[in-house]
């Protein structure tokens, strides 16, 4: 095993099913305790079953990572939950609507950004306090190549990324004195079937 996290607690954020769902698994397996973060509700039940079947501890957080006031409550539940936060994954994304720039709404472009970039940020602010008061824990953000490249038809979401990617540097440079580290990966296409 090349990871091993015994008693760690992690809190990863749309962990339900694909990407943030194999996160978790991952780190469940490494020996950390799971918050699975998640707006659906039966997902995110089905997911922390999985897990504890698994030998895992796990406990489910239903909110909507948009939201300040309910991303303070997710962060509650999980130090409610397990006395610590060790890890925060920032998982929960979208991609948005296929469509070139003249053809995306408002709407569209509040909608990804809201989530992609905006959610990211106030769960990285939720946590960081209580990270740098114990000096230590691990933030990695879910970024995509698409904001290192941009993609055609997906302007909303590869700014986003771009943005999480900025976020993330620039956090890492407040924090990394403190005992936090501040990290981002920045995926191409997965296949959510495998998942």
């Amino acid at each position: 095993m090349f990871l091993e996290l015994p008693g760690r607690v992690a809190l990863v954020t749309g962990a339900a099913r694909g990407i943030g769902f194999a996160i978790a698994e991952r780190l469940s397996r490494a020996g950390a305790h799971l918050v699975i973060a998640d707006v659906d509700e039966e997902g995110a039940a089905a997911a922390v079953e999985r897990l504890r079947e698994g030998g895992g501890k796990a406990a489910g957080a239903v909110e909507d990572v948009t939201s300040p006031e309910e991303v303070a409550a997710m962060v509650e539940r999980g130090l409610d939950a397990f006395g610590k936060l060790d890890i925060l994954v920032n998982n929960a994304g979208i991609t948005g609507r296929d469509a070139p720039l003249w053809e995306i709404t408002d709407e569209d472009w509040g909608k990804v950004l809201g989530l992609n970039l905006t959610a990211t940020f106030y769960c990285c602010r939720a946590v960081v306090s209580h990270m740098r008061e114990r000096r230590s824990g691990t933030i990695v953000n879910v970024a995509s190549i698409s904001g290192k490249e941009g993609n055609p038809n997906m302007i909303p979401y590869s700014v986003s990324k771009a943005g999480v990617i900025c976020l993330t540097k620039a956090l890492a440079k407040e924090v990394i004195h403190e005992g936090v580290r501040v990290n981002c990966v920045a995926p191409g296409v997965i296949d959510y079937t495998a998942a």
